[in-house]
C-alpha cells in the first residue's frame, strides 16, 4: 500500500470515527430532553458546536443550533436557549457571507424568531440583539438589515417598549410603516402641540442616515393620515412640517444657498428642539456639502425618546449625550412661513 493510500485510509477511518461519535452524542441529546434534564441537553449542544466548527461543518451546526434553541424555548429554557442562539450567530460569522442570497436571507427571519421566543427578562436577549444585528451588516449596509430591524421593533412594540421599538422602524426602511407607528406614538403619548415634532424628529434622522426614499414615504404617511394635523396637503399648519416639504424640494436643487435661508426663516421652530439644528447640520453635510462646524452645544434631542440615534452618528459629532428632559412647548413661529 502506498503512502497516498495510507493517509487516505486512514483520514477515512478518523471521519468514520468522528460521525460515531457525533451519533452517539446526538442519541443522548434527545434522550436528555426527552426526560427533562435540559442542563445535560445544553451542553452536548454545546459539545457539538465545538465539533461541527472544528470541522467546519458550519450548515450542520446552524441546522443543529436553530433547532435545539427552539425545542429549548418550547420548555421554558430560555437562558440555555439564549446561549445556543449567540453561538449560531457565532457560527454564522465563522461561515461568514455565502454567495447564494436566498441562504443569507434565511437567516434573518429564523433570528428575528428566536428573538421573539425569547421574553424581556431573558439577560443574554439584548446582546443576541446587538450581535445579530451586527452579522447582518455584512449582508446590508452599516446599520444592519432591515428586515430584522423590522422584525425586533415588533417585538418590542408587543412588548410595550416604544422607545426600542421607534428606533427599530426608523431602520427598517419602510416609510410608510413608520408613518402609522409614529401616528400612533403621537396619539397615545404626545399632545396637539407637540404633532409636528414627532414627524420632524423621526424624518430628520432618517435624513441623517442618508435614507431620504423612507423619509419621504413616512413624511406621506404621517402627514396624508394624522388625524390631528389641520391640513393633510402643503401648506401645511405647523411651521415645522412646511419646513420638511421645503428641505426635500431643496435636497434635489442641491443648493446652499436655498438651505441656509431655510433654516435661518425655520431658526425659531428649529430650537423647540435642539437636535434638530444637530441634524440640520448632518443633513448639511451630507445632501448640500456643507463643512460641518465644531460646536459645543447644549444635550441633543430632548424629548421622551432620548438621542437614541447618537451612537449611530459617532464620527459626526462626538459628544456622548443623554437627555431625558421633554420636549418644549410651542413657540412664537408667527414671523415663518406657514
Amino acid at each position: 500500500m502506498t503512502t497516498a493510500e495510507i493517509a487516505s485510509s486512514s483520514s477515512s477511518t478518523s471521519n468514520s470515527t468522528g460521525q460515531r461519535g457525533v451519533g452517539r452524542v446526538l442519541a443522548k441529546l434527545s434522550h436528555s430532553l426527552a426526560g427533562g434534564e435540559f442542563y445535560e441537553a445544553h451542553m452536548m449542544y454545546r459539545t457539538l458546536y465545538f465539533r461541527y466548527t472544528a470541522q467546519k461543518r458550519y450548515q450542520d451546526c446552524l441546522d443543529l443550533l436553530f433547532d435545539g434553541a427552539q425545542k429549548l424555548i418550547a420548555k421554558e429554557q430560555e437562558g440555555s436557549a439564549a446561549d445556543l442562539c449567540l453561538l449560531l450567530v457565532d457560527t454564522l460569522e465563522k461561515m461568514g457571507p455565502q454567495p447564494e442570497d436566498t441562504d443569507n436571507f434565511l437567516w434573518v427571519p429564523r433570528l428575528g424568531a428566536l428573538i421573539r421566543g425569547l421574553t424581556s427578562g431573558t439577560v443574554e436577549r439584548e446582546t443576541l440583539i446587538q450581535r445579530a444585528i451586527k452579522w447582518s451588516t455584512s449582508l446590508h449596509g452599516q446599520y444592519g438589515h432591515p428586515v430584522l430591524h423590522k422584525l425586533i421593533a415588533h417585538v418590542f412594540w408587543t412588548e410595550g417598549n416604544v422607545e426600542a421599538a421607534r428606533h427599530h422602524y426608523l431602520l427598517c426602511q419602510d416609510g410608510s410603516l413608520c408613518g402609522r407607528v409614529l401616528i400612533e406614538i403621537s396619539q397615545s403619548r404626545g399632545f396637539q402641540s407637540e404633532v409636528d415634532l414627532f414627524l420632524v424628529q423621526a424624518v430628520l434622522q432618517q435624513l441623517s442616515l442618508k435614507d431620504r426614499k423612507s423619509a419621504e414615504e413616512t413624511f406621506t404617511e404621517y402627514t396624508r393620515y394624522h388625524p390631528k394635523l389641520l391640513k393633510h396637503e402643503f401648506p401645511y399648519q405647523e411651521p415645522l412640517v412646511n419646513f420638511l416639504y421645503f428641505l426635500f424640494r431643496l435636497i434635489d436643487t442641491k443648493s446652499v444657498t436655498g438651505f441656509r435661508a431655510l433654516q435661518k426663516l425655520y431658526d425659531p421652530s428649529l430650537k423647540r428642539d435642539t437636535s434638530f439644528l444637530k441634524y440640520a447640520t448632518k443633513i448639511g453635510v451630507v445632501y448640500f456639502d456643507e463643512q460641518p462646524e465644531t460646536q459645543a452645544g447644549p444635550p441633543g434631542l430632548g424629548g421622551m425618546f432620548g438621542d437614541i440615534f447618537s451612537r449611530l452618528m459617532q464620527g459626526f459629532d462626538e459628544e456622548e449625550e443623554e437627555d431625558q428632559s421633554t420636549p418644549a412647548r410651542s413657540q412664537n413661529v408667527n414671523n415663518e412661513l406657514d
